[in-house]
């Protein structure tokens, strides 16, 4: 073979390995983030802005979110290497890292700064006290989750023994939970939305507080990993960060309407005035945090209401499993 024919061969060879590297390099495309939500629900408004709005994609993110309904299902999932981030209960990563594992699961992005469940009434509620739960049939949450603990939090601290002053019904599976209220049982329920707007619209129930307002401000549902899977990924650990703190910055900024209108393609069986109705509530009462800051304030909260519930064998203190540097990186 001549030497100008073999030099030809060469940078032929050499264009083409140019070329694939560039097809290579377009190929690799966004980094993929497996999501598990604990259940799809308007109160994490925010994350399907995140993602309809386009604020991952802009952070070259690819975003496959899969619901994994309930704590122990999302946690389990998280811990196996099923899903990369978890959308769930702080509450969750105190119970591992208490069971001593070696890879503690860190909160590094709040999403919702109350609970989300309401105290619905089977009468009308105007007038309503506390009080009025005293000698009545409660079907309330499952427990040792969040949505119990807060209710149970907020029956204390208006004088009321949860155990002792009502009729408290607790083996009731979540989804089945409003069917059971609907077909007679208790005379009080504590739903999350829209579940609440849907049972005043038909006629089935009437909220009557809320236990959002009356708990305080908690980290209740946060994005969360494992810190291995953090020390391997902080730049896309932070680029994530970045689009939750943008959709949170616009769900502050927009109305019920404009939120429903991005949120709706998640919630296909779902009527937009409901929506609105959900979304305008949670706003109004401060549900949806603004930024994804965790502060001490909102952990030590979090950590009276699990001991109030009897919950929490130790204190977990809020640097031991709380990583603010990505959510303060994301608001410079």
């Amino acid at each position: 073979m001549g030497k100008r024919k073999f030099t030809a061969i060469l940078l032929m060879t050499a264009m083409i390995m140019a070329v694939a590297a560039g097809c290579g390099a377009e190929s690799k495309g966004p980094v993929k983030v497996r999501i598990g939500e604990v259940t799809r629900s308007l109160f994490y408004a925010p994350e399907y802005v995140a993602a309809g709005k386009g604020f991952f994609k802009e952070e070259g993110l690819e975003i496959d979110l899969q619901t994994t309904p309930g704590g122990d299902k999302t946690m389990t999932a998280l811990l196996t290497n099923a899903i990369d981030v978890a959308l769930v209960g702080s509450e969750t990563s105190i119970y591992v890292y208490q069971q001593e594992g070696g890879d503690p699961v860190i909160n590094f992005a709040q999403v919702t700064q109350t609970d989300g469940t309401f105290l619905v009434s089977r009468k009308p509620a105007d007038g309503f006290d506390w009080s009025q739960l005293k000698g009545s049939t409660f079907l309330g949450q499952r427990k040792g989750g969040m949505p119990q603990m807060a209710g149970e939090f907020t029956l204390k601290k208006h004088g009321i023994d949860p155990q002792k002053d009502l009729t408290l019904i607790q083996n009731v599976d979540f989804a089945n939970i409003p069917a059971a209220f609907a077909s007679g049982t208790g005379d009080y329920v504590q739903l999350f939305e829209p579940q609440a707007s849907i049972f005043e619209k038909e006629g089935k129930g009437y909220v009557a507080a809320s236990f959002g307002a009356e708990s305080g401000h908690l980290p209740y549902t946060v994005f969360m990993a494992k810190q291995s899977y953090i020390d391997k990924n902080k730049d896309t650990v932070q680029k994530f960060t970045n689009a939750v703190y943008k959709a949170q910055q616009w769900v502050n900024d927009h109305s019920a309407e404009e939120i429903a209108d991005v949120v709706l393609p998640y919630f296909k069986d779902a009527e937009r005035d409901i929506v609105i109705r959900v979304i305008d509530r949670y706003k109004k009462q401060g549900s949806y945090a603004t930024n994804p800051i965790i502060d001490a304030d909102e952990w030590n909260n979090l950590l009276n209401v699990m001991t109030t519930a009897g919950e929490l064998k130790t204190r977990t203190e809020h640097d031991k499993l709380v990583d603010n540097d990505f959510a303060e990186n994301a608001m410079k």
